[in-house]
Protein backbone atom coordinates (compact mmCIF):
# COMPACT_ATOMS: atom_id res chain seq x y z
CA UNK A 1 0.00 0.00 0.00
CA UNK A 2 1.38 3.39 -0.92
CA UNK A 3 1.56 5.86 2.33
CA UNK A 4 -0.66 9.28 1.50
CA UNK A 5 1.26 12.44 1.36
CA UNK A 6 1.60 14.39 4.08
CA UNK A 7 -0.72 17.06 4.91
CA UNK A 8 0.02 20.76 5.47
CA UNK A 9 -2.01 22.82 8.16
CA UNK A 10 -4.59 24.59 6.67
CA UNK A 11 -3.59 28.63 5.77
CA UNK A 12 0.08 27.23 4.64
CA UNK A 13 0.75 27.87 0.62
CA UNK A 14 1.57 24.23 -0.66
CA UNK A 15 3.04 22.66 -4.41
CA UNK A 16 2.75 18.91 -4.92
CA UNK A 17 4.56 19.19 -8.34
CA UNK A 18 8.35 19.46 -6.86
CA UNK A 19 10.47 15.87 -6.67
CA UNK A 20 9.61 15.51 -2.82
CA UNK A 21 6.34 14.14 -1.44
CA UNK A 22 4.77 18.05 -0.38
CA UNK A 23 6.78 21.42 -0.71
CA UNK A 24 5.00 23.73 1.93
CA UNK A 25 5.65 27.37 1.74
CA UNK A 26 4.93 28.71 5.32
CA UNK A 27 5.20 32.43 6.11
CA UNK A 28 8.22 33.07 9.07
CA UNK A 29 5.76 33.75 11.23
CA UNK A 30 3.92 29.83 10.40
CA UNK A 31 7.50 28.22 9.71
CA UNK A 32 8.05 27.00 13.22
CA UNK A 33 4.81 25.59 14.01
CA UNK A 34 4.46 24.34 10.51
CA UNK A 35 7.72 22.04 11.26
CA UNK A 36 6.50 21.68 14.76
CA UNK A 37 3.30 19.80 13.17
CA UNK A 38 5.46 17.69 10.97
CA UNK A 39 7.57 16.82 13.29
CA UNK A 40 4.66 15.59 15.34
CA UNK A 41 2.95 13.97 12.54
CA UNK A 42 6.15 11.08 12.78
CA UNK A 43 8.77 13.39 10.40
CA UNK A 44 11.58 12.05 12.65
CA UNK A 45 14.74 13.59 10.86
CA UNK A 46 15.16 17.04 9.60
CA UNK A 47 17.85 16.51 6.70
CA UNK A 48 18.97 19.57 6.01
CA UNK A 49 18.65 23.41 5.88
CA UNK A 50 20.26 25.72 3.85
CA UNK A 51 19.96 29.24 2.43
CA UNK A 52 19.27 30.57 -1.24
CA UNK A 53 19.86 33.91 -2.57
CA UNK A 54 17.76 34.76 -5.82
CA UNK A 55 19.20 38.00 -5.93
CA UNK A 56 18.51 37.86 -10.03
CA UNK A 57 15.48 35.75 -10.24
CA UNK A 58 12.77 36.98 -8.20
CA UNK A 59 10.23 35.44 -11.10
CA UNK A 60 10.85 32.44 -10.49
CA UNK A 61 8.27 30.18 -9.71
CA UNK A 62 6.49 30.18 -6.50
CA UNK A 63 2.88 29.39 -5.59
CA UNK A 64 -0.05 31.79 -5.81
CA UNK A 65 0.22 34.17 -2.82
CA UNK A 66 3.90 33.54 -2.18
CA UNK A 67 5.44 36.69 -2.19
CA UNK A 68 9.37 36.49 -3.53
CA UNK A 69 12.65 37.75 -1.25
CA UNK A 70 15.89 37.78 -2.51
CA UNK A 71 16.41 34.52 0.41
CA UNK A 72 15.04 31.95 0.96
CA UNK A 73 15.74 28.97 4.03
CA UNK A 74 14.78 25.78 2.50
CA UNK A 75 14.73 23.03 4.91
CA UNK A 76 13.77 19.11 4.22
CA UNK A 77 12.35 16.67 6.47
CA UNK A 78 12.15 13.21 6.40
CA UNK A 79 9.93 10.07 7.68
CA UNK A 80 11.52 6.84 7.96
CA UNK A 81 8.64 5.45 8.83
CA UNK A 82 6.32 6.81 6.20
CA UNK A 83 8.89 6.54 3.52
CA UNK A 84 8.16 10.82 2.93
CA UNK A 85 10.20 13.51 2.50
CA UNK A 86 8.68 17.34 3.01
CA UNK A 87 10.09 20.75 1.74
CA UNK A 88 9.49 23.46 3.51
CA UNK A 89 10.05 27.00 1.62
CA UNK A 90 10.50 30.13 3.92
CA UNK A 91 10.99 33.55 2.29
CA UNK A 92 13.56 35.10 4.50
CA UNK A 93 13.37 38.57 3.59
CA UNK A 94 15.90 40.57 1.37
CA UNK A 95 17.31 43.21 3.38
CA UNK A 96 17.48 41.92 6.72
CA UNK A 97 16.96 38.10 6.19
CA UNK A 98 15.92 35.93 9.14
CA UNK A 99 13.46 33.20 10.20
CA UNK A 100 13.19 31.03 13.63
CA UNK A 101 15.92 28.10 14.38
CA UNK A 102 14.30 24.55 14.24
CA UNK A 103 17.02 23.72 17.26
CA UNK A 104 14.47 23.61 19.54
CA UNK A 105 12.59 20.66 17.16
CA UNK A 106 15.84 19.18 16.15
CA UNK A 107 19.02 20.02 17.78
CA UNK A 108 21.09 18.54 14.58
CA UNK A 109 19.93 21.91 12.84
CA UNK A 110 22.38 23.73 15.18
CA UNK A 111 25.37 23.19 12.12
CA UNK A 112 23.29 23.91 9.19
CA UNK A 113 21.72 26.80 9.87
CA UNK A 114 25.39 28.31 11.48
CA UNK A 115 26.21 27.40 7.83
CA UNK A 116 23.76 29.57 6.37
CA UNK A 117 24.48 32.54 8.49
CA UNK A 118 28.22 32.17 7.93
CA UNK A 119 27.57 32.21 4.15
CA UNK A 120 24.29 33.53 3.52
CA UNK A 121 23.96 36.43 6.39
CA UNK A 122 21.03 34.69 7.27
CA UNK A 123 19.97 35.04 11.00
CA UNK A 124 18.34 32.13 12.56
CA UNK A 125 16.28 33.56 15.49
CA UNK A 126 16.54 31.22 18.99
CA UNK A 127 20.00 29.39 17.78
CA UNK A 128 22.12 28.95 20.82
CA UNK A 129 24.99 29.60 19.67
CA UNK A 130 24.74 32.01 15.79
CA UNK A 131 28.77 32.03 14.98
CA UNK A 132 30.15 31.84 12.27
CA UNK A 133 31.62 27.72 11.77
CA UNK A 134 33.79 28.36 8.31
CA UNK A 135 35.19 31.20 7.50
CA UNK A 136 37.11 33.14 10.46
CA UNK A 137 35.45 35.22 13.21
CA UNK A 138 36.73 38.92 11.72
CA UNK A 139 36.11 37.82 8.17
CA UNK A 140 33.98 40.51 6.48
CA UNK A 141 30.51 39.55 4.76
CA UNK A 142 29.22 36.60 3.44
CA UNK A 143 30.42 34.97 0.53
CA UNK A 144 27.59 32.73 -0.78
CA UNK A 145 26.01 35.72 -1.18
CA UNK A 146 25.52 36.47 -5.39
CA UNK A 147 26.73 40.73 -4.50
CA UNK A 148 30.05 39.43 -2.61
CA UNK A 149 32.78 40.58 -4.70
CA UNK A 150 35.34 38.24 -6.08
CA UNK A 151 38.66 38.41 -4.16
CA UNK A 152 41.72 36.89 -3.50
CA UNK A 153 43.72 36.55 -0.35
CA UNK A 154 48.30 36.64 -1.76
CA UNK A 155 49.81 33.66 -0.90
CA UNK A 156 53.17 34.46 0.47
CA UNK A 157 55.81 31.49 0.35
CA UNK A 158 58.26 31.31 3.10
CA UNK A 159 61.85 31.06 2.00
CA UNK A 160 60.71 30.74 -1.63
CA UNK A 161 63.38 30.56 -3.57
CA UNK A 162 63.81 33.91 -6.19
CA UNK A 163 64.22 34.09 -9.82
CA UNK A 164 67.58 33.37 -11.06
Amino acid sequence: MIPLPPLAPPGVLTDEALACDLACFPTPEQYLELVAAFKADGFEMCVDVCGVDYLEHFERALPAGVTPTRFEVVANLLSLSKKQRVRIRVQAGSDSPRVPSLFSLYPGTEAPERETFDLFGILFDGHPDLTRILMPEDWEGHPLRKDYSVGHIPIQFKEAPGPR
